[in-house]
């Protein structure tokens, strides 16, 4: 079983599950200890119902601990595997991973707004949101796909199905600090199939006026209003 008093001591395995470093993970720790303290107060169930006993008591979960409950939400986030799988990396039953998911993914949004490094999600907002960062001077636009459970329906399979990344996909179009690497923006999710160029089309993003804009050939003729767009050209010796 997944722990993260095991973990925490193997750096290099511990990023590659989370995502984060362990200091990273100490840093968010702290917020989201409070956001789930406000969310489930000691002092009342779950229901929301005044406790009969005190808190702790009865038999020990396997999500035991405030660092295991941050370990799996960040699990689940980071590779987004299948509930059965969870369920046997924490020890839990399938409905009990479900529940979990349920419960603790809007604990950590709302722990990484409290430090104020959520993405803005708002396309027209994104502009106001950067004005004042001194690391919005160079933007990257991107897109970035992640698999999905193959869809039971014949349409919806074509429409997930992405020919670049052979497997079923959802997609999102994230904007980043050249500087700080920095997720400034992250568009609404699309099926796997959709163009970078038509999704970005779609969220109309606005910009600080003064930003230089970094984009690779997949956002070819998008101009948005900025100071600056730079593409890279293919070279002329590899095409030959």
């Amino acid at each position: 079983m997944l722990r993260y008093d095991v973990l925490k001591g193997k750096r290099r395995k511990f990023l590659a599950i989370t995502g984060l470093t362990p200091e990273e993970f100490e840093i968010i720790l702290p917020a989201f200890r409070d956001a789930y303290q406000r969310a489930y107060p000691e002092d009342k169930t779950k229901a929301g119902e005044g406790r009969q006993r005190k808190a702790g008591g009865g038999r020990k979960g396997a999500l035991d601990t405030i660092e295991q409950k941050l370990l799996f939400a960040l699990v689940y986030q980071k590779d987004y595997p299948l509930q059965e799988l969870l369920s046997e990396v924490f020890g839990l039953s399938q409905g009990r991973a479900n529940e979990w998911i349920h419960r603790l993914l809007p604990i950590l949004k709302q722990a990484l707004d409290d430090l104020g490094v959520l993405p803005e999600r708002d396309p027209h907002k994104l502009a106001e949101h950067e004005q004042d960062r001194e690391d919005a001077a160079d933007l990257i636009i991107d897109g970035t796909e992640r698999r999905r459970q193959r869809p039971k329906k014949a349409d919806k399979q074509e429409l997930h199905y992405s020919g670049k990344k052979k497997t079923h996909s959802d997609k999102n179009v994230l904007v980043a600090s050249a500087q700080t690497k920095r997720i400034a923006y992250l568009s609404q999710t699309y099926p796997g199939k959709t163009h970078d160029k038509k999704v970005i089309d779609t969220e109309a993003i606005s910009y600080p006026e003064n930003t230089i804009l970094y984009k690779d050939t997949g956002f070819q003729g998008y101009e948005p209003q900025v100071r600056e767009t730079r593409q890279p050209k293919k070279s002329l010796a590899k095409r030959n």
